[in-house]
């Protein structure tokens, strides 16, 4: 698959050859679902906690002669129907991660790059660096390549003065290559591959 690489500016920078066997498989929509609930799973806290009927701090007397009352026979004031009382079934404190073979992980992030170059969302830049990290010029620049709502994936290291004129620019995410992912490249409309980010995941994928 060829591809034209753009300049920052919106010039153009020549093309490269992206591989079928990365970019050029047919988007699976059951592995990105399953990705995308393994990576969304490990980020819950799973810190909820209500106590149960043994953690209430009250009395253990029976509240009441067990006959007589014309009520129903209770022995606790501790349990679930009672105000004050433990909570039925309620959260714990646990782990909510789920587990996914690391071959489903990569197949699943080919298919997310192969959904973005066939949906017209892939662009290939130069490079991404900035000679001064000012946002409001960086800005400008994504307005020239039409860049609203994009993930910016550079290579193993993000320029430091990029990195600081994008962060302050809402929906645009700026990673590096290692920390590149299928939830962040779905969420976005655009994903922005530099050289270096190519030739890193062609070489990962070898």
């Amino acid at each position: 698959m060829q591809v034209k690489i753009t300049t920052l500016d919106g010039g153009e920078a020549g093309s490269v050859e992206l591989s079928d066997a990365i970019f050029g498989l047919e988007p699976r929509e059951d592995i990105l679902q399953r990705c995308v609930v393994w990576q969304l799973s490990r980020r819950q806290a799973g810190t909820h906690k209500v106590k149960n009927r043994s953690e209430i701090a009250r009395t253990g007397k029976k509240m009441y002669r067990q006959k007589g009352t014309g009520g129903a026979r209770h022995g606790s004031a501790r349990v679930n129907i009672f105000r004050g009382g433990g909570r039925a079934f309620g959260p714990v404190v646990r782990s909510h991660a789920i587990d996914l073979p690391k071959k489903v992980r990569a197949l699943a992030l080919r298919h997310a790059l192969s959904a973005k170059a066939q949906d017209g969302g892939l662009v290939v830049l130069d490079r991404a660096s900035l000679d001064e990290g000012k946002t409001k010029a960086l800005k400008e620049r994504f307005g020239k390549l039409g860049l609203a709502n994009a993930l910016i994936v550079d290579g193993a290291a993000v320029d430091e003065k990029f990195a600081l004129a994008a962060r302050n620019i809402p929906n645009i995410d700026v990673l590096p290559v290692q920390g590149i992912n299928v939830y962040d490249i779905l969420r976005r409309e655009k994903l922005v591959l530099t050289r270096a980010a190519v030739d890193a995941l062609e070489a990962r994928f070898k």
